[in-house]
């Protein structure tokens, strides 16, 4: 079996760690930070009773993510994701809808509820059907999907706007945290063919019942295999002779291993391993901003909610109704937007869907703002998104913004740890499979 050093942190070098390891190879994992998870992690803000655990964002799956799954199966927290089989619309005003899979089968598993929407009209109801059902027969058809945007092709199939507003934005904005006018169409198309029209309940979304950072806790590691985590120790260059990486220079000497897995993110890369050949021309960030609130009373009974019409797009119920996460994807409006100004914001829009929050007492808040949240996935980079293997030998990548077959999400991360670790494995000569297919 090989030595391998996995170079950073967060769900994709976990995931390599967690397949390499499980699979009987020894795995050191150097993160710079003193935690783990990378931009799905939590930390602990406030002092004495004032302090408080959070997230640095809001990050659910769906039962469609098989490889997430099968990595907090690895370590053992499958059961502290909490699962809803119910969505819940809010318009402006309070109106609800709930969209449930009902008793028909798939992929016609919507209908019921779907139809009984109230925010969107009968018209408005049918265009998106005929939309749906133009994604399951094109997916597999057109070639320009990766050319276009999601916004041009809704529009091609003759969208109605409110419809492109309510529905397919508050959808597909906050699972791929970008906009429509700038989300290759082929990443809306798989969110719908995976979480829509895979399973009966491939659209069931998992939040964590403990912060992201219990869920990599240390204690999780021992049941893997011999693998050796090492916080707050950086990697300060990859050192490279004769196309191969000979070692990993850290402050306190170099590494060696017999392979390398590099999961920085794409704009770190470069620094840390300037042999690599990378071509990262169109790649750029879409940021998302998390808002936490903490209130004297409940403001609400729901677990969360999608908000129509507004800036916040969904809320979090996170103690009681007491403390909410609110979320922005592609939240480029409040990049440059004071803290008193969201807070601001977030606690007016707020008021409109949740009348309590008028009269309740804001007691804090927090304003997490995830400038380098996802790779931009814009038409035309999933070419150029790299694969595993490097030109370097014995050194692969991982990362979302790698060639994972799904867009920046935590299971296109831990996809691309799996494939990395895959590789790594091969060149070993010990070959492993440890990707799982998609549902569909």
């Amino acid at each position: 079996m090989a030595d391998v050093i996995v170079i950073g942190g967060g769900l994709a070098g976990l995931a390599s760690t967690a397949a390499l390891a499980g699979a009987g190879h020894t795995v050191r994992l150097l993160e710079s930070r003193r935690f783990l998870g990378g931009r799905a992690t939590s930390y602990e803000i406030g002092t004495g009773e004032a302090a408080e655990t959070i997230d640095n964002c809001q990050h659910i799956l769906l039962r469609c993510c098989v490889n997430l799954l099968d990595f907090y199966r690895r370590l053992g927290v499958g059961n502290e994701i909490a699962f809803h089989s119910e969505f819940t619309f809010i318009e402006p005003g309070g109106r609800r809808s709930v969209l449930r899979a009902g008793l028909l089968p798939t992929p016609a598993h919507f209908t019921e509820s779907f139809l009984s929407l109230r925010f969107l009209s009968l018209a408005e109801k049918m265009a998106v059907v005929r939309a749906i059902q133009a994604i399951r027969r094109q997916y597999a058809r057109r070639t320009d999907l990766d050319r276009i945007t999601m916004q041009q092709w809704l529009e091609e199939q003759r969208q109605p706007p409110r419809a492109i507003e309510r529905f397919w934005r508050q959808v597909l904005v906050s699972a791929i945290n970008e906009e429509l006018d700038r989300m290759a169409a082929l990443h809306g198309f798989q969110v719908f063919r995976l979480g829509f029209l895979g399973r009966k309940n491939s659209y069931e979304m998992g939040v964590p019942a403990v912060p992201l950072g219990q869920l990599y806790r240390a204690d999780a590691w021992r049941k893997i295999g011999n693998a050796t985590i090492e916080t707050s120790t950086p990697a300060e260059r990859i050192v490279v002779e004769n196309g191969a990486v000979q070692a990993v220079a850290t402050a306190g000497g170099e590494l060696r291993a017999d392979y390398y897995v590099c999961a920085l993110p794409f704009e770190r890369v470069r620094a840390v391993a300037p042999d690599v050949d990378l071509d990262l021309a169109g790649f750029e960030h879409s940021p998302i901003t998390g808002i936490h609130l903490w209130f004297d009373r409940p403001v609400t009974d729901l677990p969360h909610a999608t908000l129509l019409d507004r800036t916040i797009q969904w809320m979090f119920n996170k103690g009681e109704g007491r403390a909410v996460q609110l979320v922005v994807s592609a939240s480029r409006g409040l990049v440059d937007m004071p803290r008193s100004e969201v807070i601001a914001l977030a606690l007016r829009e707020l008021a409109e869907f949740f009348p309590e929050v008028r009269d309740a007492k804001l007691e804090k808040a927090h304003v997490v703002k995830e400038i380098r949240a996802t790779f931009s996935a814009r038409p035309g980079l999933e070419a150029r998104r790299p694969a595993s293997r490097t030109n370097l030998r014995n050194l692969f990548l991982a990362g979302d913004w790698t060639r994972s077959g799904w867009p920046a999400t935590m299971e296109g991360a831990v996809r691309s740890g799996y494939l990395a670790a895959e590789a790594v494995a091969e060149a070993a000569g010990k070959p492993g499979r440890f990707l799982l297919p998609d549902i569909a």
